[in-house]
C-alpha cells in the first residue's frame, strides 16, 4: 500500500528522532580511552561494542513508543514483526572497525522499508554532526557546512571516476577478482569508508561503491539516500540488493551499466 503524505510527514519525523537518540549515545564512547570490542566471528573478525548495543537499544525503545506496530530489523539484537506493513532496519553503528580505530567514517544507518525495499532512508555521522537523508521527494545533507541538496554526479568514462569499497578484499576470492576489474580501470579508488562511501556518492563526490558479503542493515538506508539523490543501487546482476550480498551503487546509469557489465563478465565467467 502507498504510504499517504500524513504517515510520511510522521516516518520521517521518527527516522530523525532516532537519529537524534543514537547520536549522543555513539559519542560517549567514541574515542574513549579503554573501550573494548567483542568479536562476533570466531573465523575473523567482527567487533561489536558497548555503543553498537546501546544505540540500538535506545531507538528500539523509542520505537516501542512512537511505532509500536511497526517491525524492527537491527544489526544487534535481530527482527522484531510488525502488524503495520513496514519495517525499521536499523544498523547502531555502521563501521565498528572504524569506530574503534577513531576514524570518523562510521555512522548511524535507519532505513523504513515495506516488503519492496526502502522507502527513506538516514545516513549519520554523529561526529561530523552530519546528516544524510533521502525518500519521499527528499534529499538532502545537513552538517557543518549548512543545509544542501543532494545530486549524484553526471555520467562520465569508468577511466575518469571515482570507485570506494570498504575492503581492499572486498568479499570472496571471486569477489575481490570482480572488484579489481573495475578498479584498474578507474582513475582513483579509495578503501575504508564504511557508509560514508554511499553518502559521499549521494552528495557527488564519486562514482561508484562496490562491496559484497552485505546485510540488510548494512545497505537500506543507503540505497534509499542514493535512489533519492539520483543514483541507482543493485545486486551485481542487476536486480534490487535490499537484502544486502553483492552490491554496486552507482552516480547514474550510464556508469552503473559499464561497471556491472565488468562484474558479471568477472563472476559469470
Amino acid at each position: 500500500m502507498p504510504v499517504d503524505k500524513t504517515t510520511q510527514a510522521e516516518l520521517m519525523s521518527v527516522a530523525h528522532a532516532l537519529a537524534d537518540a543514537a547520536r549522543p549515545v555513539t559519542l560517549a564512547h567514541f574515542r574513549a580511552s579503554g573501550l573494548t570490542a567483542d568479536n562476533k566471528d570466531c573465523a575473523g573478525f567482527d567487533p561489536v561494542t558497548v555503543a553498537d548495543r546501546d544505540s540500538e537499544q535506545a531507538m528500539r525503545a523509542l520505537l516501542a513508543e512512537l511505532r509500536p506496530d511497526d517491525g524492527i530489523l537491527g544489526e544487534e539484537f535481530g527482527h522484531k514483526t510488525g502488524t503495520s506493513g513496514l519495517t525499521w532496519v536499523l544498523d547502531p553503528i555502521d563501521g565498528t572497525r572504524g569506530y574503534i580505530s577513531g576514524t570518523p567514517t562510521w555512522g548511524i544507518l535507519i532505513a523504513i522499508s515495506d516488503a519492496k525495499g526502502p522507502l527513506f532512508g538516514i545516513i549519520d555521522q554523529p561526529y561530523i554532526q552530519e546528516r544524510f537523508v533521502g525518500g519521499f521527494g527528499i534529499a538532502s545533507v545537513d552538517g557543518p557546512m549548512g543545509k544542501a541538496i543532494l545530486a549524484t554526479r553526471p555520467a562520465r568514462a569508468l577511466s575518469d571516476a571515482t570507485v570506494m569499497t570498504t575492503f581492499p578484499e572486498v568479499g570472496a576470492d571471486i569477489d575481490r577478482r570482480a572488484f579489481q576489474a573495475v578498479a584498474t580501470q578507474a582513475q582513483l579508488t579509495r578503501y575504508g569508508m564504511d557508509c560514508y562511501a554511499y553518502a559521499l556518492l549521494a552528495a557527488g563526490q564519486v562514482d561508484l561503491v562496490i562491496e559484497a558479503g552485505l546485510n540488510a542493515y548494512d545497505i537500506q538506508a543507503p540505497i534509499a539516500v542514493i535512489q533519492a539523490a539520483g543514483g541507482i543501487v543493485t545486486d551485481w546482476q542487476g536486480e534490487p540488493a535490499h537484502d544486502g550480498g553483492r552490491v554496486i551503487a552507482a552516480a547514474n546509469t550510464q556508469i552503473h551499466a559499464e561497471a556491472l557489465a565488468i562484474l558479471k563478465g568477472q563472476i559469470d565467467a
